[in-house]
């Protein structure tokens, strides 16, 4: 089934949930980046957070998370729109670091300490930045922090990513559930304890839960109302014509000299993957005057 997420608000307009499941967007990053399980399950986090974060956003708008630790990773950049669209990477996808005593993937190790910033370019003159240390480096606790910390809002998050042996991902997604302004005093500790009695948000995937059945589950006796869903997908925006338009910037001369020593010119993209290729009669025409 594709991947979705829906929105909620419940007890009242006094809780605002969002869950996603993204197993198929997680396992097309993974393929892309051939990341490593460790690395998987870091990456898929973030992916999965950046599309429930991003709900809301209007068309044109995008938002940033940065996870910069100091672990082996080397960092995570993901990236992603109002519609459900993420893309994203890992600094270093081969890491793969032993199981925690829990039999868990070690995604805090693999992150180490540092900093979650998130950045939200809302078409103004200057984004919105905010950021927090590190709380774990599990990311589901550094973005609930991050959320009571930059935005005021007390939140609980739970992300997941589950890997098969042979490295493919067989389970992803996760929730957020925010206590707005003006909700009853005793819900915070009503969610943290059921939260704290669900099982892990892969089971749940794994056993066939879609978004709309983990927000019911997570949100209990709160009355959810749905307010809309949508698809989630790995989409990159890069393509020739912007890999051109980098080229020309870079300038003739420092082109010719890539030539001489590769006798091409090769970029990249850290999103996706993809690489782009022009040879020395491809790149000429990139600087040849319009007839």
């Amino acid at each position: 089934m594709p991947d979705t997420l829906i929105r909620a608000i419940a007890a009242a307009g006094g809780v605002r949930g969002v869950a996603a499941v993204t197993t198929a967007t997680v396992e097309e990053a993974r393929r892309r980046h051939q990341a490593a399980p460790t690395a998987t399950a870091a990456l898929g986090r973030t992916l999965s957070a950046t599309a429930m974060l991003g709900t809301g956003l209007k068309d044109g708008q995008r938002i940033t998370l940065r996870v910069l630790g100091d672990g082996p990773l080397g960092g995570i950049i993901a990236d992603g729109t109002g519609g459900g669209e993420v893309r994203g990477y890992v600094a270093n996808p081969d890491v793969d670091l032993p199981v925690t005593s829990r039999r868990k993937l070690d995604v805090g190790g693999a992150v180490g300490r540092g900093t979650l910033h998130v950045t939200k370019d809302l078409g103004l003159r200057y984004p919105y930045h905010g950021s927090v240390p590190l709380l774990s480096g599990e990311i589901g606790e550094d973005v609930a922090r991050y959320l009571v910390v930059s935005e005021q809002v007390p939140s609980v998050v739970a992300l997941g990513v589950l890997v098969d042996p042979d490295g493919r991902v067989r389970a992803a997604g996760g929730f957020i559930l925010q206590v707005l302004p003006g909700a009853a005093a005793e819900i915070p500790r009503y969610l943290e304890e059921r939260v704290g009695r669900l099982p892990a948000v892969t089971e749940l995937v794994r056993d066939g839960m879609g978004p709309a059945e983990i927000l019911d589950l997570a949100l209990g006796d709160l009355r959810p109302r749905a307010l809309g869903d949508g698809p989630v997908v790995f989409r990159c925006g890069c393509s020739r014509e912007r890999v051109e338009a980098v080229l020309i910037a870079l300038g003739r001369a420092e082109i010719e000299r890539l030539l001489e020593e590769q006798g091409r010119a090769e970029v990249t993209c850290r999103f996706c993957g993809d690489r782009y290729m022009l040879g020395p009669a491809e790149v000429s025409g990139l600087f040849s005057a319009p007839a």
